[in-house]
């Protein structure tokens, strides 16, 4: 197969039968073999319904459905274990992304050998309130990661297949899925103009608490990605200077008070000093990281079970 097209969907049932005629005559016009996977997020409304609907209308299309609202790093995650295309393209269902992108999106990927090609909105729709912490977002994704893109967050995003099945997308991560592929070893990233349009049906389906969220989960992604795998090293680095600094400054005291009895001088004792205190608070600090360190050597070692959700229905 060639494209797999995963739409992350919550309550946009007046939006779907556009988008999947859309892409079904994007994908005819090309001579594309494809399939779209819908994933329904837990919608509220009758996008499973439709969904269905249009399943008895096109074979290519696909579904599943969530039990309850995960958020859209499920949806993908759910999404990308069900593609089977040899390139995977993720967009949004609310019409703002345009499926005329897909054939510039597949060319790229097979031409040039990309592993990722990221949208880049350049003009945007959105109210300033959405756009200057994008901006913002960004910027810090691009100090800390090192990848020079300008639009992390763009829905609209092709995949080379062996990125998606490698990777693993849980929490707010879907917006630096880049930044997870590079710590994976996928370094070909590259960016891609493409068109932003006005949102045609509802609302957004999203609040502030995704900027808070966001930032959490970049600086996850980047403890993971440095030291995910090594532990020790931060931990263990830490806990080795807090306990240094500590020993230092408790010989310090002593030796002071050592000097001045010797000089004959007046001098208070090691308990009346601040700096004492100081340095037993990070001598136990110090051994507490080294230990923290240690154990978290140990739960590496043991992958968690992050990406279980409880799928009511599917469409195959």
């Amino acid at each position: 197969m060639d494209i797999s097209v995963v739409v992350p969907l919550f309550n946009e049932d007046e939006s779907l039968p556009e988008l999947t005629a859309w892409i079904d005559k994007v994908m005819i016009d090309n001579n594309f073999s494809y399939e779209i996977i819908l994933v329904d997020d837990g919608s509220t409304d009758r996008s499973w319904e439709v969904i269905e609907e249009l399943r008895l209308q096109n074979l290519a299309i696909k579904g599943i459905k969530f039990r309850r609202n995960y958020g859209k790093s499920a949806a993908l995650n759910v999404g990308f274990e069900a593609t089977q295309g040899d390139v995977v393209i993720t967009m949004d269902a609310d019409l703002q992304d345009s499926p005329d992108e897909i054939p510039e999106l597949y060319r790229r990927i097979k031409e040039e050998k990309l592993d990722i090609i990221s949208g880049w909105k350049k003009k945007r729709y959105d109210p300033i309130t959405k756009t200057i912490p994008t901006k913002l977002f960004n910027a810090a994704t691009r100090k800390m990661s090192g990848i020079e893109l300008n639009d992390f967050n763009c829905g609209l995003k092709a995949y080379r297949s062996d990125v998606i099945k490698t990777i693993e997308v849980y929490g707010e991560m879907h917006r630096y899925i880049p930044v997870i592929a590079k710590w994976a070893g996928f370094n070909k990233i590259a960016e891609q103009v493409v068109e932003h349009r006005a949102r045609k049906y509802g609302t957004t389906k999203f609040g502030f608490s995704r900027f808070i969220n966001g930032f959490l989960d970049l600086l996850s992604i980047f403890f993971v990605g440095k030291f995910g795998k090594r532990p020790m090293h931060f931990f263990g680095s830490l806990g080795v200077l807090s306990f240094f600094l500590g020993i230092v400054m408790s010989l310090y005291v002593l030796i002071e008070k050592q000097v001045l009895i010797w000089k004959g001088l007046a001098y208070r004792d090691v308990t009346d000093q601040p700096l004492f205190y100081l340095s037993l608070v990070a001598i136990v600090v110090g051994s507490q990281m080294f230990l923290a360190g240690f154990i978290a050597e140990l739960l590496s070692r043991n992958a968690p079970e992050r990406n279980q959700y409880l799928i009511e229905k599917e469409l195959r």
